[in-house]
């Protein structure tokens, strides 16, 4: 890791394997904290979390994960804020964070820029920091105990890796997320480099909704007339690709495939409508992990600089049981 720059996107050695049961990870340095020294005054651990909006079926199951787990019954105090996709209301929540004196901040990053002053004056108040689901880069030495989340690249690594296998000589289209935040980067980063920059006739954001999504495919229809697959960064704008194209008279998974990233029901019942080709998981269910690290931070105890949960792939062979057991 370069000294004078904190670049968390590169996901390396140690990994903690986890499905929905979300076993516990590997131990790494962590912030020492007194076991006893609890801001809020109590027995319950204060955490300020700041959850960067609530833009796909995604994002909600990764919340109410959150909230489930994060609860009084669970020694957390819970000061819960939904920034709705603007950094500026996630920066000002931390620092109300810092003004209330929690004991722990936990957040999840709209973009990976931007945060140095503020991530600075968490630091000097003394506050640990549990990144969740999506990364930063910043200047400020240490700024975070832990993360936890997705491979994004691998995401991204593991979706090109089917369409070179199965539409080797596609055309494709790729609906990016949220520009510049970490998913974005990195499953691009990791599809593109498997399929080839020949192969992606273009390229546009959908910021990661359905609607936006749609717009975004609508406008690709008419400019690459030729494209005949679509990646999308998650199955939200994938399923406004599908609105699109079918309005245009074409058949989604047939005329034009699709490959997505996120599994969750809307879309893996898409994958097993045939209009999907292909899913990879991004699991959003890990309230439990989350607030086991939380604890081990407040305690002193140590914890893994990374904690990745590891994804599923799903192609059209899904069964509807499969999809009727999902919790999310």
């Amino acid at each position: 890791m370069v000294s004078n720059k904190m670049r968390t996107r590169g996901l390396t050695a140690t990994m903690a394997v986890l499905a929905l049961g979300l076993a516990a990870c590997s131990s790494g340095g962590g912030d020492e904290k007194p076991a006893d020294d609890n801001k809020g005054g109590d027995d319950l651990i204060s955490v300020g979390f700041s959850q960067l909006g609530a833009e796909s079926g995604w994002r909600t199951a990764n919340t109410e994960s959150v909230k489930a787990s994060l609860t009084e019954e669970n020694g957390i105090e819970l000061n819960f804020v939904d920034a709705q996709q603007k950094q500026e209301n996630q920066i000002k929540a931390l620092r109300d964070f810092i003004d209330q004196g929690v004991d722990v901040i936990a957040f999840s990053p709209v973009v990976e820029t931007g945060w140095d002053e503020v991530l600075q004056e968490i630091k000097d108040a003394d506050i640990p920091v549990v990144l969740v689901d999506r990364t930063v880069d910043t200047t400020v030495e240490d700024p975070y105990v832990t993360w936890i989340g997705a491979d994004f690249k691998q995401e991204g690594t593991t979706a090109g890796e089917w369409v070179k296998a199965n539409v080797p000589d596609a055309k494709i289209f790729e609906l990016q997320g949220t520009l510049g935040s970490g998913a974005q980067v990195d499953r691009e980063e990791g599809f593109d480099a498997v399929v080839g920059a020949e192969n992606i006739v273009g390229k546009a954001s959908g910021n990661f909704t359905r609607a936006e999504g749609k717009a975004a495919m609508e406008a690709a229809l008419q400019a690459y007339p030729d494209m005949n697959l679509v990646f999308a960064h998650n199955d939200d704008m994938g399923l406004g690709a599908i609105e699109a194209i079918t309005d245009a008279g074409k058949v989604p998974g047939k005329d034009i495939q699709i490959v997505t990233i996120d599994g969750v029901r809307d879309g893996l019942q898409a994958l097993k409508d045939g209009k999907f080709n292909y899913v990879v998981e991004c699991n959003p269910v890990f309230g439990d992990q989350i607030v086991d690290a939380i604890k081990k931070v407040h305690n002193g105890e140590d914890v893994p600089k990374e904690t990745i949960v590891v994804d599923k792939a799903f192609d059209q062979t899904i069964t509807q049981e499969e999809i009727d057991a999902r919790l999310y």
